[in-house]
């Protein structure tokens, strides 16, 4: 299955989860299943988001970036970001209130397995996504899957609380449990945020440098010296850029032809690089 269609399997999906957990906080009149709810809006905000952004990443480069479209990728994380700390907001507020006026919940077996179920699906559809995100290194993909495992896991503590509460007849753990889905949901809202920034600001790809210089080592005979390497990453592509210093004696076609093997093979190694060498003289001593 493609990025596109997948993305829109996924707002489907969250459409679907979103209406058993709303019917099964309408049936029990859960603060705790309320908030579950309402966490599920923002997953399905966020993978229209993603939707959107997988569609924009793939158009190809155009007058207007040269570089093509994939920061498009960051930009979607960043906003789903901010939207789960705007859910993680509201879900506090309506805990906070309903922890000073506690109400029992009723029809609790029944709502608890409603919301279960639709637990489940948010796992398989969080599973999907993350196998696919690391097949296309999509942060979009990656994104909404972390952001859906984090939503499987507040809603198996949500239901185990609300179990423990019924059995203890204290109907006040109700919103403590939706105060504690409150905190999870801040902390990977943050999380989120700070990913997206860390892409905006061109932070480096550690793992990509790692796996440029195994190659560049790997060819060492065929040059001087390599130096200068940088990375960032844009959407689900690197960009990589290094310096490489050759003999002084080779003709300019003798170092092109040296550079078109070079980065025949880092396209056949890492093809999700793309990257720029620059052919330099011999480096003096003391040189950089």
């Amino acid at each position: 299955m493609e990025k596109q269609e997948l993305a829109a399997v996924a707002v489907v999906g969250g459409l679907v989860i979103f209406a058993v957990k709303l019917y099964s906080y309408l049936v029990s009149g859960s603060v705790a299943l309320l908030s579950d709810a309402l966490e599920s809006i923002v997953n399905i905000l966020a993978s229209l988001m993603m939707l959107v952004s997988v569609r924009v990443a793939l158009r190809p480069p155009d007058e207007s970036h040269r570089y093509g479209h994939q920061k498009v990728e960051n930009i979607s994380s960043f906003v789903e970001g901010a939207l789960v700390l705007l859910a993680g907001l509201l879900i506090g507020r309506e805990a906070v209130m309903r922890l000073f006026k506690p109400v029992a919940p009723m029809q609790l077996g029944f709502a608890v397995l409603l919301s279960l179920v639709a637990t489940a699906m948010n796992g398989g559809l969080s599973w999907v996504l993350m196998r696919k995100a690391k097949e296309t290194s999509s942060m979009a993909l990656e994104g909404d899957a972390m952001h859906l495992l984090s939503d499987v896991v507040s809603s198996v503590g949500v239901a185990v609380g609300l179990l423990v509460a019924d059995r203890l007849s204290m109907p006040v753990l109700d919103p403590v449990m939706a105060l504690v889905v409150a905190a999870l949901v801040l902390r990977m809202g943050v999380s989120l945020l700070w990913k997206s920034c860390l892409g905006l600001m061109d932070h480096t790809c550690p793992e990509s440098e790692k796996r440029i210089m195994e190659i560049m080592n790997r060819h060492r005979s065929q040059f001087l010296d390599f130096h200068n390497l940088k990375t960032r990453r844009s959407g689900d592509r690197v960009y990589a850029e290094l310096h490489i210093s050759v003999d002084g004696e080779l003709s300019v076609q003798e170092a092109h032809n040296l550079m078109d093997h070079l980065e025949a093979d880092m396209r056949k190694e890492v093809p999700d690089v793309e990257i720029t060498m620059h052919v330099e003289p011999p480096r003096k001593r003391g040189d950089d």
